[in-house]
Protein backbone atom coordinates (compact mmCIF):
# COMPACT_ATOMS: atom_id res chain seq x y z
CA UNK A 1 0.00 0.00 0.00
CA UNK A 2 1.23 3.50 -0.72
CA UNK A 3 1.71 6.07 2.02
CA UNK A 4 -1.31 7.96 0.71
CA UNK A 5 -3.52 4.91 1.13
CA UNK A 6 -2.22 4.24 4.63
CA UNK A 7 -3.61 7.54 5.88
CA UNK A 8 -6.08 6.88 8.69
CA UNK A 9 -9.49 8.49 8.86
CA UNK A 10 -10.68 10.33 11.94
CA UNK A 11 -14.06 8.63 11.64
CA UNK A 12 -14.90 5.05 10.80
CA UNK A 13 -17.66 5.54 8.28
CA UNK A 14 -18.13 2.85 5.68
CA UNK A 15 -18.59 3.63 1.99
CA UNK A 16 -22.31 3.13 2.68
CA UNK A 17 -22.39 5.97 5.21
CA UNK A 18 -19.90 8.19 3.37
CA UNK A 19 -21.95 7.96 0.18
CA UNK A 20 -24.98 9.51 1.84
CA UNK A 21 -23.20 12.34 3.61
CA UNK A 22 -23.86 14.23 0.38
CA UNK A 23 -27.40 15.60 0.58
CA UNK A 24 -27.91 14.99 -3.16
CA UNK A 25 -27.28 11.29 -2.63
CA UNK A 26 -29.38 11.27 0.53
CA UNK A 27 -32.28 12.73 -1.46
CA UNK A 28 -31.82 10.05 -4.13
CA UNK A 29 -31.88 7.43 -1.39
CA UNK A 30 -35.14 8.69 0.03
CA UNK A 31 -36.71 8.98 -3.44
CA UNK A 32 -35.76 5.35 -4.13
CA UNK A 33 -37.73 4.34 -1.04
CA UNK A 34 -40.58 6.84 -1.55
CA UNK A 35 -40.96 7.64 -5.26
CA UNK A 36 -44.45 8.96 -4.56
CA UNK A 37 -43.05 11.84 -2.48
CA UNK A 38 -42.14 14.16 -5.35
CA UNK A 39 -42.03 17.39 -3.34
CA UNK A 40 -39.28 16.41 -0.90
CA UNK A 41 -36.20 18.64 -0.81
CA UNK A 42 -32.66 18.17 0.48
CA UNK A 43 -33.29 20.62 3.31
CA UNK A 44 -36.05 18.38 4.68
CA UNK A 45 -33.64 15.49 5.26
CA UNK A 46 -31.41 15.25 8.31
CA UNK A 47 -28.87 12.53 9.07
CA UNK A 48 -29.14 11.13 12.60
CA UNK A 49 -26.54 8.36 12.32
CA UNK A 50 -25.28 7.41 15.77
CA UNK A 51 -21.65 7.63 16.84
CA UNK A 52 -19.87 5.00 18.94
CA UNK A 53 -23.05 3.37 20.18
CA UNK A 54 -23.43 -0.03 18.59
CA UNK A 55 -20.02 -0.98 17.28
CA UNK A 56 -16.35 -0.14 17.33
CA UNK A 57 -16.01 -1.33 13.73
CA UNK A 58 -17.01 0.39 10.51
CA UNK A 59 -20.39 2.03 10.67
CA UNK A 60 -22.67 0.39 8.16
CA UNK A 61 -25.89 1.86 9.51
CA UNK A 62 -27.60 5.07 8.51
CA UNK A 63 -30.38 7.01 10.17
CA UNK A 64 -32.27 10.01 8.81
CA UNK A 65 -35.33 12.02 9.66
CA UNK A 66 -37.70 13.36 7.00
CA UNK A 67 -39.53 16.62 7.69
CA UNK A 68 -39.32 15.66 11.36
CA UNK A 69 -42.22 13.20 11.01
CA UNK A 70 -40.40 10.09 9.72
CA UNK A 71 -37.30 8.34 10.98
CA UNK A 72 -35.64 5.95 8.55
CA UNK A 73 -33.05 3.46 9.74
CA UNK A 74 -31.06 1.55 7.12
CA UNK A 75 -28.64 -1.22 7.98
CA UNK A 76 -26.33 -2.96 5.56
CA UNK A 77 -26.25 -6.75 5.81
CA UNK A 78 -23.13 -8.41 4.42
CA UNK A 79 -23.14 -11.30 1.95
CA UNK A 80 -23.15 -13.75 4.87
CA UNK A 81 -26.75 -13.50 6.01
CA UNK A 82 -27.54 -13.28 9.72
CA UNK A 83 -31.01 -12.74 11.06
CA UNK A 84 -29.41 -11.08 14.09
CA UNK A 85 -29.48 -7.87 12.06
CA UNK A 86 -33.02 -7.36 13.36
CA UNK A 87 -31.57 -7.11 16.89
CA UNK A 88 -29.21 -4.44 15.58
CA UNK A 89 -32.24 -2.56 14.25
CA UNK A 90 -33.94 -2.76 17.65
CA UNK A 91 -30.85 -1.32 19.36
CA UNK A 92 -30.51 1.37 16.74
CA UNK A 93 -34.08 2.60 16.74
CA UNK A 94 -34.15 2.65 20.56
CA UNK A 95 -31.00 4.74 20.77
CA UNK A 96 -32.14 6.97 17.89
CA UNK A 97 -35.37 7.82 19.69
CA UNK A 98 -33.48 8.51 22.90
CA UNK A 99 -31.24 10.99 21.10
CA UNK A 100 -34.24 12.47 19.28
CA UNK A 101 -36.03 13.20 22.57
CA UNK A 102 -32.87 14.77 23.98
CA UNK A 103 -32.35 16.85 20.85
CA UNK A 104 -35.94 18.10 20.83
CA UNK A 105 -35.89 18.61 24.62
CA UNK A 106 -38.86 16.37 25.30
CA UNK A 107 -39.31 14.70 28.66
CA UNK A 108 -40.73 11.20 28.94
CA UNK A 109 -41.90 11.94 32.48
CA UNK A 110 -44.47 14.58 31.63
CA UNK A 111 -48.14 13.68 31.23
CA UNK A 112 -48.33 15.13 27.71
CA UNK A 113 -47.47 12.59 24.97
CA UNK A 114 -44.14 13.27 23.30
CA UNK A 115 -43.88 13.86 19.57
CA UNK A 116 -41.99 11.14 17.76
CA UNK A 117 -41.35 10.47 14.05
CA UNK A 118 -42.81 7.36 12.49
CA UNK A 119 -40.14 4.64 12.15
CA UNK A 120 -39.25 2.90 8.90
CA UNK A 121 -36.64 0.13 9.01
CA UNK A 122 -34.74 -1.24 6.03
CA UNK A 123 -32.05 -3.87 5.58
CA UNK A 124 -29.91 -3.58 2.45
CA UNK A 125 -28.64 -7.07 1.66
CA UNK A 126 -25.68 -7.31 -0.69
CA UNK A 127 -25.66 -11.09 -1.11
CA UNK A 128 -27.80 -13.37 -3.28
CA UNK A 129 -31.48 -13.31 -2.48
CA UNK A 130 -32.26 -17.01 -2.68
CA UNK A 131 -35.33 -17.74 -0.57
CA UNK A 132 -34.78 -14.94 1.91
CA UNK A 133 -37.84 -12.95 3.05
CA UNK A 134 -39.11 -9.52 1.97
CA UNK A 135 -39.69 -8.59 5.60
CA UNK A 136 -38.02 -9.84 8.77
CA UNK A 137 -39.57 -9.46 12.20
CA UNK A 138 -38.44 -10.08 15.75
CA UNK A 139 -41.52 -12.14 16.62
CA UNK A 140 -41.27 -14.44 13.62
CA UNK A 141 -37.55 -15.02 13.61
CA UNK A 142 -36.99 -15.41 17.34
CA UNK A 143 -40.36 -16.34 18.87
CA UNK A 144 -42.03 -18.50 16.20
CA UNK A 145 -44.55 -15.80 15.32
CA UNK A 146 -45.92 -15.46 18.84
CA UNK A 147 -47.54 -12.24 19.98
CA UNK A 148 -44.77 -10.45 21.89
CA UNK A 149 -44.70 -7.14 23.72
CA UNK A 150 -41.83 -5.75 21.64
CA UNK A 151 -42.10 -6.05 17.87
CA UNK A 152 -39.61 -4.91 15.24
CA UNK A 153 -40.09 -5.30 11.48
CA UNK A 154 -37.74 -4.36 8.69
CA UNK A 155 -38.07 -4.48 4.91
CA UNK A 156 -35.22 -6.22 3.10
CA UNK A 157 -33.88 -4.66 -0.11
CA UNK A 158 -32.11 -6.92 -2.62
CA UNK A 159 -30.46 -6.33 -5.99
CA UNK A 160 -33.00 -5.52 -8.69
CA UNK A 161 -33.19 -4.13 -12.21
CA UNK A 162 -33.55 -0.62 -10.85
CA UNK A 163 -30.95 2.07 -11.53
CA UNK A 164 -31.60 3.87 -8.25
CA UNK A 165 -28.77 4.68 -5.88
CA UNK A 166 -29.53 1.81 -3.49
CA UNK A 167 -29.24 -0.76 -6.25
CA UNK A 168 -26.07 0.88 -7.49
CA UNK A 169 -24.59 0.52 -4.02
CA UNK A 170 -25.50 -3.17 -3.92
CA UNK A 171 -23.81 -3.67 -7.32
CA UNK A 172 -20.73 -1.79 -6.08
CA UNK A 173 -20.50 -4.21 -3.13
CA UNK A 174 -20.84 -7.22 -5.42
CA UNK A 175 -18.09 -5.95 -7.70
CA UNK A 176 -15.95 -5.40 -4.60
CA UNK A 177 -16.51 -8.98 -3.43
CA UNK A 178 -15.80 -10.40 -6.90
CA UNK A 179 -12.54 -8.47 -7.21
CA UNK A 180 -11.54 -9.43 -3.70
CA UNK A 181 -11.85 -13.11 -4.59
CA UNK A 182 -9.71 -12.53 -7.68
CA UNK A 183 -7.01 -10.28 -6.25
CA UNK A 184 -7.20 -10.47 -2.45
CA UNK A 185 -6.96 -7.47 -0.15
CA UNK A 186 -4.71 -5.40 -2.37
CA UNK A 187 -4.40 -1.87 -3.68
CA UNK A 188 -4.96 -3.24 -7.18
CA UNK A 189 -8.26 -4.81 -6.09
CA UNK A 190 -9.50 -1.49 -4.71
CA UNK A 191 -8.64 0.40 -7.86
CA UNK A 192 -10.14 -2.32 -10.06
CA UNK A 193 -13.39 -2.14 -8.11
CA UNK A 194 -13.55 1.61 -8.61
CA UNK A 195 -12.57 1.40 -12.29
CA UNK A 196 -15.15 -1.28 -13.10
CA UNK A 197 -17.94 0.58 -11.32
CA UNK A 198 -17.12 3.84 -13.07
CA UNK A 199 -17.11 2.03 -16.42
CA UNK A 200 -20.52 0.52 -15.64
CA UNK A 201 -21.89 3.89 -14.48
CA UNK A 202 -22.32 2.51 -10.96
CA UNK A 203 -21.95 5.32 -8.39
CA UNK A 204 -19.81 6.99 -11.05
CA UNK A 205 -20.22 10.58 -9.87
CA UNK A 206 -19.51 9.64 -6.25
CA UNK A 207 -16.45 7.52 -7.11
CA UNK A 208 -14.97 10.27 -9.30
CA UNK A 209 -15.43 12.97 -6.69
CA UNK A 210 -14.47 10.87 -3.65
CA UNK A 211 -12.01 8.33 -5.04
CA UNK A 212 -9.23 9.10 -2.57
CA UNK A 213 -11.63 8.86 0.38
CA UNK A 214 -13.11 5.60 -0.92
CA UNK A 215 -9.64 4.07 -1.22
CA UNK A 216 -8.86 5.11 2.35
CA UNK A 217 -12.17 3.75 3.65
CA UNK A 218 -11.67 0.40 1.94
CA UNK A 219 -8.08 0.19 3.17
CA UNK A 220 -9.26 0.82 6.73
CA UNK A 221 -11.69 -2.06 6.29
CA UNK A 222 -8.73 -4.32 5.55
CA UNK A 223 -6.94 -3.03 8.64
CA UNK A 224 -9.96 -3.85 10.79
CA UNK A 225 -10.27 -7.34 9.29
CA UNK A 226 -6.57 -7.99 9.82
CA UNK A 227 -6.85 -6.95 13.48
CA UNK A 228 -9.85 -9.24 13.96
CA UNK A 229 -8.02 -12.14 12.31
CA UNK A 230 -5.04 -11.67 14.62
CA UNK A 231 -7.38 -11.43 17.62
CA UNK A 232 -9.16 -14.64 16.60
CA UNK A 233 -5.83 -16.42 16.15
CA UNK A 234 -4.64 -15.22 19.55
CA UNK A 235 -7.86 -16.37 21.21
CA UNK A 236 -7.60 -19.79 19.53
CA UNK A 237 -3.96 -20.09 20.59
CA UNK A 238 -4.79 -19.17 24.19
CA UNK A 239 -7.65 -21.67 24.25
CA UNK A 240 -5.34 -24.41 22.95
CA UNK A 241 -2.73 -23.59 25.59
CA UNK A 242 -5.32 -23.66 28.38
CA UNK A 243 -6.61 -27.01 27.17
CA UNK A 244 -3.07 -28.39 27.00
CA UNK A 245 -2.28 -27.07 30.50
CA UNK A 246 -5.37 -28.76 31.90
CA UNK A 247 -4.57 -32.11 30.31
CA UNK A 248 -0.90 -31.89 31.27
CA UNK A 249 -1.73 -31.05 34.90
CA UNK A 250 -4.11 -33.98 35.11
CA UNK A 251 -1.58 -36.43 33.63
CA UNK A 252 1.13 -35.15 35.97
CA UNK A 253 -1.11 -35.60 39.00
CA UNK A 254 -1.96 -39.16 37.94
CA UNK A 255 1.69 -39.92 37.28
CA UNK A 256 1.13 -40.73 33.61
CA UNK A 257 3.76 -38.22 32.49
CA UNK A 258 6.90 -36.75 33.94
CA UNK A 259 7.91 -33.10 33.77
CA UNK A 260 10.61 -34.00 31.26
CA UNK A 261 8.03 -35.51 28.90
CA UNK A 262 5.67 -32.50 28.82
CA UNK A 263 7.41 -30.63 26.00
CA UNK A 264 7.22 -33.70 23.75
CA UNK A 265 3.53 -34.46 24.39
CA UNK A 266 2.33 -30.86 24.65
CA UNK A 267 4.30 -28.68 22.17
CA UNK A 268 1.80 -25.84 22.77
CA UNK A 269 3.28 -25.28 26.21
CA UNK A 270 6.15 -22.86 26.68
CA UNK A 271 9.03 -23.44 29.09
CA UNK A 272 7.33 -20.98 31.42
CA UNK A 273 4.11 -23.02 31.32
CA UNK A 274 6.04 -26.20 32.09
CA UNK A 275 7.86 -24.53 34.98
CA UNK A 276 4.57 -23.34 36.46
CA UNK A 277 3.10 -26.84 36.17
CA UNK A 278 6.17 -28.28 37.85
CA UNK A 279 5.75 -25.85 40.76
CA UNK A 280 2.07 -26.77 41.05
CA UNK A 281 2.92 -30.48 41.21
CA UNK A 282 5.62 -29.86 43.84
CA UNK A 283 3.14 -27.91 45.98
CA UNK A 284 0.69 -30.81 45.84
CA UNK A 285 3.40 -33.15 47.07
Amino acid sequence: MTEEIKVKRNTKDSVFVDLFQDKKNLLRLYQALHPEDKDITEDELDIVTLDNVLTENLYNDLGLTVRGDKMLILAEAQATWTINVIIRMLEYITQSYREYFDRTRQSLYKSKPVRMPKPELYIIYIGERGNKPDVVSLSKEFFNGMDIDIEVKAKVIYESDSEDIINQYIIFCKVFNEQRKLHGLTEFMIKETIRICKDRNVLREYLISREKEVVTIMTSLFDDEHIMEIYAQDMAREAAIETARGKAALMLKKGKLSIDELAEFFPELSQEDIKELEEEVLQLR
